[in-house]
């Protein structure tokens, strides 16, 4: 059995596409969409994450804001910075750019509550989980989000289906999981999360009932063939970007390239779940413009 490729890209491309038409009938009511981004440091893979965010605004008529800020960049002059956004009528969404490791003198979650919810681009504010949680509408978690639309754009059956989680992070596990299990179409799953506290003998197991298995852990080459059932879709969502001595830019994915002899379904570790996370972005963005100029 050789997998099919979830490609997120034709699904990003559909997403933007639908974006469009949105943008330009708020830009002809007199706004224009603003999305920001925040990075604090030099750490490369996120700045080439962040200038593709960038380019992505371009393609649909959003207006972006770039914010660098230096490593040294104390917490009150991060506050100070999302202060002033959250009180620029021409930003509508932004974010403050995660990566690991984060400077080590700065609080993420602490400064993640100094985002006002309603401009909350990556959905991931307590008030907007919480939402999630009870099922009200408010902007998602962009890679939760884009899992969801991967997965049912290329007509994977999820609904009363198994979902095996690997990882219980903020960004994508716990979110992930409580997305898929609401009661609505295309949703309504079982799902399981296991993680690090799980025994190996019942961690193999779990994985192995799974027909759909989700890799957010963050460490390469984790699933291997022995854990996928037979014809299982698997989402490859962990990645892992290091920048070598040549300053080349190198990913590893949570998913050994094996896998596909085995599953049904398997995102590559480029070109998957990557563009489904930058496309939610710009529809957490346009959805918040619309909110705020109706």
């Amino acid at each position: 059995m050789t997998a099919i490729v979830l490609e997120g890209e034709p699904v990003a491309a559909a997403i933007r596409a639908s974006l469009i038409e949105r943008v330009d009938a708020l830009a002809r009511r007199g706004h224009r969409p603003g999305l920001a981004t925040v990075l604090v440091g030099d750490d490369g893979p996120s700045a080439n994450y962040v200038a593709m965010k960038h380019r992505d605004c371009t393609e649909v008529g959003i207006e972006s804001f770039d914010i660098h800020l230096p490593t040294t960049a104390t917490a009150t002059e991060v506050a100070a910075e999302l202060g002033r956004l959250n009180a620029d009528v021409a930003v509508d969404a932004y974010l403050l750019q995660h990566y690991t490791p984060f400077p080590a003198h700065l609080d993420f979650d602490a400064l993640l509550l100094q985002i006002d919810p309603d401009k909350d681009a990556d959905g991931l504010h307590p008030v907007n989980l919480g939402k999630l949680v009870i099922g009200s509408d408010g902007p998602l978690p962009c890679t939760p989000a884009g899992i969801v639309e991967l997965l049912a754009y290329h007509q994977v059956p999820v609904e009363g289906r198994h979902v095996v989680i690997i990882g219980r992070g903020l960004t994508i596990g716990r979110p992930l999981a409580n997305l898929l299990a609401l009661k609505r179409p295309g949703l309504n799953a079982a799902v399981t999360v296991v993680h690090t506290g799980v025994e190996r003998e019942r961690f193999v197991a779990l994985c192995r009932s799974a027909d759909v298995l989700v890799a957010a852990a963050g460490a390469p080459g984790l699933v291997t063939p022995d854990l996928v059932q037979v014809g299982a879709a698997v989402v490859a969502a962990g990645v892992t970007v290091t920048v070598g001595d040549d300053g080349r830019r190198r990913v590893a994915s949570d998913v050994a390239p094996e896998v596909a002899e085995v599953a049904g379904w398997l995102s590559p570790k480029v070109g998957g779940v990557g563009p489904m996370t930058r496309a939610l972005l710009l529809r957490n963005c346009v959805d918040a413009a619309e909110r705020a100029h109706r």
